[in-house]
């Protein structure tokens, strides 16, 4: 007897679900019967990952633009006739210390990283509602939880996206839409690359600090499908009771802070 799919019928958007997190997501998301839809400002890198996965198309999307997001909404509405998940992943990283911060910089940050969601759940409410409701799922950090060197951008973004999750719930849970949020911690994915190409988790004061004096009480760095499992199930009926929540999956590194 084949594994039962939960998420049969229903329709997602994923964005920046190209690589790392997100495709991670779209791939669960889709192994549980959703149609996926992977909305990433890389088409090509979109269109690879929908290839490898039944059910995925991919769509071009920057998410700075309103009128790109509320076409690819429309499509979606035109051609499956509903809407019953946002995922909001698409996001870019800054690290940069104080004195080399711009305010180009910070407002290019927000704009991706807060209005970029923003705009997403504006587009995409109206026809999660009429499809009876569902569910929004943002991607925070544990960096905007806490405070973190070299990352206001970065940080004061991700901080944003843990409130706007929260007041989105009360704006919307009238209308039967959870909104819910993951704050991931060290995952492996391209943005655990640092300025010179070497890879965080190498280096010695992650080894030594997070991994030998457990400062991550797994004892691990997580990788993508470590956020797909809490991901499948804050999209999921079993998390219709589950609102305005903001859901650490960082193998316990918060706890030591």
């Amino acid at each position: 007897m084949g594994k039962a799919k939960r998420l049969e019928g229903k329709v997602a958007i994923v964005t920046g679900g190209a690589h790392g997190i997100g495709k991670a997501i779209a791939r669960r998301l889709g192994e549980e019967g959703a149609d996926v839809i992977i909305g990433d400002i890389d088409g090509a890198a979109a269109n690879n990952a929908a290839d490898d996965m039944s059910g995925a198309i991919a769509m071009a999307l920057d998410i700075t633009q309103q009128d790109q997001i509320d076409a690819v909404v429309r499509d979606v509405e035109k051609r499956f006739g509903r809407l019953d998940i946002l995922v909001n992943n698409a996001a870019i990283l800054d690290i940069a210390p104080f004195d080399r911060l711009t305010y180009e910089r910070f407002s290019e940050v927000l704009r991706v990283n807060l209005d970029g969601a923003l705009l997403c759940c504006l587009a995409a409410a109206p026809v999660l509602a009429i499809s009876g409701g569902g569910r929004i799922l943002n991607i925070a950090s544990i960096m905007g939880i806490a405070g973190s060197k070299d990352a206001i951008p970065y940080s004061t973004a991700k901080g944003g996206i843990v409130n706007l999750t929260r007041c989105l719930a009360c704006d919307l849970a009238s209308k039967n839409i959870t909104v819910n949020a993951i704050a991931p911690g060290f995952i492996d994915t391209r943005m655990a690359r640092l300025e010179d190409g070497s890879h965080e988790h190498d280096t010695d004061y992650f080894k030594t600090v997070y991994l030998k004096h457990e400062k991550i009480p797994i004892g691990r760095a997580g990788q993508p499908d470590d956020i797909a499992g809490p991901a499948f199930f804050l999209c999921s009926d079993d998390s219709r009771y589950v609102t305005g929540q903001i859901i650490a999956v960082d193998g316990g590194v918060t706890m030591t802070f």
